[in-house]
């Protein structure tokens, strides 16, 4: 593996268009709309490919039997050189990587219904990627009103990028402010004055807007999530733009919210979390 010099990122452009799985993230990495890293097996002529966004969501793609590439990528996912201190998520294209993979972690991996509570090092977890279509006919049937006086939506201004607070949030996929308001979107859910929930645009590819959601932790459980993702999709419906949704299986709040919205499951992918 060999981390491939920002120069030469437009070799990436064609094999990537060629990936039909959801990735969005990583197109945002090649086309340096936000800082992220990709290795290659070779720099001049790559073959093989690791794009990894700055969120820690990683795809894996182009040809699978490159023994060397695959021996390095094994030890780096099992961060054998500590070079990382958090997990990685991982998506691999075509599948037929999926049996490559089986066998290079065949000693080293695990399911997610594995207790992984007390193994974080030195293995690689299996889990399901799902990519959702959205259906409007579905979502407009579903419609749901506010009534607690005490909800205010709004569209986001500048102060909330750096305001909400959780692991889903503008500030881990966009490089700036500045970037963030003339680019994204985003909407916020404010309860009784204070901001609650946030639902904002995580990558925007001409009229595909990929959707990220937050609720700060004191307010789950209330439906401010399900209400803040109406508005923006709400505005995408309005405007044109095609809202894209994708989670882990096992995330089941946001699996079922999808739902809720008017996203329909498509696709159901083997998703990886790599060791730290």
């Amino acid at each position: 593996m060999e981390l491939l010099d920002k120069a030469y990122y437009n070799k990436i452009i064609k094999p990537l268009n060629e990936v039909t799985i959801n990735n969005l993230f990583a197109r945002a990495v090649v086309e340096q709309k936000i800082s992220g890293d990709i290795y290659v097996d070779n720099q001049i002529n790559p073959k093989t490919f690791y794009i990894v966004h700055p969120y820690g969501m990683s795809l894996l793609f182009g040809k699978c039997d490159n023994e060397q590439f695959n021996n390095s990528f094994k030890s780096y996912a099992l961060n054998l050189g500590n070079s990382r201190n958090s997990f990685e998520w991982m998506q691999a294209f075509p599948d037929n990587w999926d049996n490559v993979l089986l066998s290079l972690f065949s000693d080293t991996s695990i399911k997610s219904s594995d207790n992984i509570d007390k193994i974080e090092k030195r293995i690689v977890e299996l889990n399901t990627r799902v990519n959702f279509k959205f259906n409007i006919s579905k979502h407009q049937s579903l419609s749901t009103q506010i009534i607690d006086e005490d909800v205010k939506i709004v569209k986001a201004d500048g102060k909330m990028f750096s305001g909400m607070q959780g692991s889903v949030v503008p500030s881990y996929f966009w490089n700036s402010e500045d970037d963030f308001l003339k680019n994204g979107l985003a909407y916020a859910l404010y309860y009784k004055e204070e901001l609650a929930a946030m639902s904002f645009s995580s990558c925007c590819f001409g009229n595909i807007i990929e959707l990220g959601i937050e609720t700060k932790e004191k307010f789950r459980g209330k439906g401010f999530a399900e209400l803040v993702c109406r508005a923006i999709i709400d505005y995408c419906v309005e405007n044109n733009y095609e809202p894209v949704w994708a989670c882990r299986l096992e995330n089941t709040g946001s699996y079922k919210l999808a739902q809720k919205l008017g996203f329909e499951p498509t696709l159901y992918l083997p998703y990886y979390r790599l060791s730290k």
